[in-house]
């Protein structure tokens, strides 16, 4: 049956060990399946439909999870790293262990992340083909100039030849000193809101993604909280 799974490999996508670690324990007894001990690894699980149990506990199979992370400053964008914290670590309520983040935001850079096991989904949302729309809200030292406006919308070339498609760029208000912009651009180049803003003398300072494509983040959440994504918003991103 196509939806059937080895029972060591449920297990191991709901994150309760290495797959060699799931067999001692499944052969040690540890394991139940519809009530009865199961003492073979290889033994197929239908999710949903058969009762899996772990020294005791049942455990639900979950094929995708979504979650929506307001990504804070100080934590890095990554699956795992051995000195600090990932935006990982921030999802406390994950049960695979296969999530990753859509995209990446420099450790510095706060705002939307998009976490989840769904690649078909990630690969719609980063492919240079879709052009999805990602929407920041910068400060900016200095005064950002008017005609910077122009310039970004016919697609500003940086000082190291990198062609950027055209971008919407909306002064939002003139502090002192610094500048408040919206920036609106359809590709993802490695640093790159902060390399059209420096290319217009115009260096950032702090910088949040608002949205992507029609995943809009959630003014509720703190930086370093999360939720899982609405149906509406599933919806929204099936549409890509």
């Amino acid at each position: 049956m196509g939806n059937e799974l080895r029972l060591d490999r449920f297990l191991a996508d709901m994150g309760k060990g290495t797959r060699s670690e799931i067999r001692d324990a499944v052969r040690k007894g540890c394991v139940s399946v519809n009530g009865e001990t199961e003492r073979r690894p290889e033994q197929k699980i239908r999710p949903g439909a058969d009762l899996v149990e772990l020294d005791g506990r049942p455990v639900t199979y979950v094929r995708t999870e979504y979650y929506m992370l307001n990504k804070p400053a100080g934590v890095i964008t990554a699956t795992r790293d051995g000195r600090r914290r990932t935006v990982l670590d921030l999802i406390g309520e994950k049960q695979r262990k296969d999530l990753v983040p859509a995209g990446r935001l420099d450790i510095d850079t706060e705002g939307l992340l998009l976490i989840t096991n769904d690649g078909a989904l990630i690969h719609r949302l980063l492919s240079p083909k879709k052009h999805v729309d990602k929407v920041y809200f910068a400060r900016c030292q200095g005064r950002v100039p008017e005609d910077a406006v122009k310039t970004f919308a016919e697609g500003i070339v940086l000082p190291d030849g990198l062609h950027c498609l055209p971008a919407v760029l909306e002064i939002a208000e003139y502090g002192d000193g610094c500048t408040d912009v919206r920036l609106t651009v359809r590709e993802g180049k490695f640093h790159q809101v902060k390399r059209m803003m420096e290319a217009v003398g115009c260096p950032v300072v702090y910088l949040k993604r608002l949205s992507m494509g029609p995943l809009v983040l959630d003014p509720a959440l703190a930086p370093g909280e999360y939720r899982t994504l609405t149906e509406n918003e599933l919806e929204l991103l099936r549409t890509l």
